[in-house]
């Protein structure tokens, strides 16, 4: 697989990675050996950066993570991240004391000594980032992360909190129903030498073969609160996806695989993050990785998923509360 890397000094890695909120029932019910089984052949092909969080699951994904890496931890570039409390009254806590004992506990669940890519994962918005850029400094001197990342934030977030400490990763959704990141974002890492690690690259499993039916969705998954697959904007929705599964059909790939070689052709900075357990998906994906798209065929696929085109927002109002907006 094709090559990309992670901050301007930072490790080379497979351009697609592998996300594991998957793994613990986020959509749905979910079997571990399933999930080790993705794991492992993933990396065969390349897969060789994982993406975990001490809130999937609980901190279940980064117990099964650690299954995983007990043999093949020197082969793998290891991201988690912390700052979201599940505490609806106080949901996000990026003090010193909170990101302490999450980095601890999330040690403890992989078995491991260091966490090469450690995330802010939501930021607390009364909390100066220059702050908290120099409590996951201290982590990093410390030797317990390698580099220090940043989920969902504003480039002007990134702009103050390179002041302190390079940041070597933005994360955030991107992908053909989810575009904001072009209005800023995807220049300002690019900018700074900073990789941008685009979560979610086939839309909550909406650029597939089948597209999902919310009709069925498990009560546990989230997709439900979604609006985007709500009654009254999913048939709009639908309808689009159709179309771009034709094109992709026409041209003898899959829709998974076109819309991570969508997400590739934006930046070379960019490295696509989507989660799946199940390795069949996990192969398109990779597939993705190997497809160099024209200009006429990106002009063919932006005339089907024009910018803006998706009916509904991406997350209900829980949910909008720790991404921050910008323009």
């Amino acid at each position: 697989m094709q090559k990309r890397q992670l901050g301007r000094d930072g490790p080379f890695v497979g351009a697609v990675a592998l996300g594991t909120m998957n793994f613990v029932d986020t959509y749905g019910p979910a079997e571990d050996k399933e999930s080790l089984r993705c794991m492992s052949e993933s990396l065969e092909m390349g897969v060789n950066h994982l993406d975990t969080s001490n809130v999937y699951g609980m901190g279940r994904a980064e117990d099964l993570l650690a299954q995983f890496l007990k043999k093949n931890r020197d082969r793998v570039v290891l991201s988690s991240k912390a700052g979201i409390t599940r505490n609806p009254d106080h949901p996000f806590d990026n003090s010193p004391e909170f990101l302490q004992k999450a980095l601890e506990g999330s040690l403890r669940r992989l078995g491991t000594d260091h966490i090469d890519l450690y995330y802010l994962h939501r930021r607390e918005a009364a909390r100066p980032i220059e702050t908290v850029m120099h409590t996951l400094l201290r982590f990093q001197q410390e030797g317990k992360i390698g580099a220090i990342g940043l989920s969902e934030i504003a480039p002007s977030t990134l702009e103050r909190a390179r002041s302190v400490a390079p940041v070597a990763a933005v994360q955030s959704e991107y992908s053909l129903w989810t575009r904001l990141p072009e209005l800023g974002m995807l220049q300002a890492t690019q900018q700074a030498g900073t990789a941008f690690v685009a979560f979610s690259p086939i839309g909550r499993g909406v650029f597939t073969t089948l597209p999902p039916d919310p009709a069925q969705f498990d009560k546990h998954d989230f997709r439900r609160i979604m609006p985007r697959f709500d009654q009254r904007n999913w048939p709009y929705n639908l309808a689009r996806l159709k179309h771009f599964a034709d094109y992709a059909r026409d041209h003898g790939e899959t829709p998974a695989a076109l819309a991570i070689a969508w997400v590739l052709a934006r930046a070379p900075h960019v490295i696509a993050l989507p989660g799946t357990r199940r390795i069949e998906h996990m192969s398109e994906n990779v597939r993705g990785a190997s497809i160099t798209l024209s200009p006429e065929q990106l002009a063919e696929i932006e005339a089907i998923l024009p910018l803006g085109w998706a009916h509904g927002e991406r997350y209900g109002e829980a949910m909008h509360r720790g991404p921050e907006q910008y323009c």
